[in-house]
């Protein structure tokens, strides 16, 4: 049994680097790259990122894809993926708190009137603009799981009125909780800031769309640090075009990485980061080598995927 490190895209760890720290987890574990993969039948688990599209097929003894990170609908949707093949994902608490704290980072540019101090210093203008209060601030999460969870309690914990809404009934101490689609577009029209981190299913995509849009708080601001296809990206210029959103933060696109010629790039209303808000995978390392030993032992996996629901 060997455990194959294949990421399937640049601009985060390389293959050799987690190999190598998965070796140190897993000392005497089969752990290889493509660089060199010796027999690719000994192959039993895959670690990836994005799930090429013709990997699975030289794998005769794949049983399991381990994603490294929460989101999974391209590898459950993966043509060439046997439907007896396993797929687990990740929920590691120090990218869930580093995509908690970007959220929180630009509810307090917001906050803070900084985008507005930056324009006033580029014309040398003195305006002593008022901050806004936590505490008199209504900030929305979308989707309250392990992620969402966290962006609602750091938000709490500052003192801001946080409101969260999910597919099913959640409980949380200090946050008001909505749930099903009734309950969205009311929720909407009252938070100034709107927090999205939600996974992509076939209820999520298209969710922000002209007519969710349009349910949101006047001059709000919208945060997507989720997955890109919640979005019809269309709608949201058009909604930013005639004035109704204040400012949208977006780190995840429909398509990645976002075409240079895309008139997201150039909206005057619109902040891009690529990709960036979760990035270190932390304790979460050491689920991978779990299952990798789980899987080698013919026992229950962690955080193990329902292909058909997509989470």
């Amino acid at each position: 049994m060997a455990l194959l490190v294949n990421i399937g895209h640049d601009g985060w760890y390389s293959d050799s680097e987690l190999a190598a720290e998965l070796r140190n987890l897993a000392p005497g574990a089969d752990i290889r790259t493509l660089a060199d993969p010796g027999d690719l039948a000994d192959v039993t688990m895959l670690a990836v990122s994005g799930l090429a599209s013709d990997l699975p097929a030289q794998l005769p003894n794949l049983a399991l894809v381990q994603k490294l990170g929460a989101g999974v609908e391209t590898i459950v949707a993966h043509p060439a993926l046997a439907p007896h093949v396993q797929v687990t994902r990740l929920k590691p608490l120090e990218p869930a708190r580093e995509i908690a704290q970007y959220c929180l980072a630009y509810v307090l540019q917001g906050q803070r009137n900084i985008l507005a101090h930056a324009a006033n210093q580029a014309r040398a203008s003195w305006e002593p603009l008022e901050p806004k209060q936590n505490h008199k601030t209504r900030v929305g999460v979308l989707g309250m799981g392990h992620i969402g969870g966290e962006t609602a309690t750091l938000m709490r914990d500052l003192g801001f009125e946080v409101h969260g809404w999910s597919r099913s009934a959640k409980e949380m101490q200090g946050v008001t909780c909505h749930h099903g689609a009734a309950a969205l577009e009311p929720m909407l029209g009252i938070c100034d800031y709107i927090c999205a981190i939600l996974p992509s299913t076939g209820e999520t995509c298209g969710l922000i769309n002209a007519q969710t849009l349009a349910a949101m708080k006047q001059g709000a601001t919208f945060i997507n640090a989720g997955r890109g296809d919640l979005v019809d990206e269309a709608a949201l210029i058009a909604d930013l075009d005639r004035g109704h959103l204040g400012h949208a933060v977006l780190d995840v696109f429909c398509t990645e990485p976002l075409p240079a010629q895309d008139p997201l790039w150039s909206h005057p209303q619109v902040t891009i980061t690529p990709h960036v808000s979760g990035w270190h995978l932390g304790e979460a390392l050491q689920d991978v080598v779990e299952n990798f030993r789980r899987l080698s032992l013919g026992e229950d996996l962690l955080h193990a995927v329902d292909r058909q629901r997509g989470y």
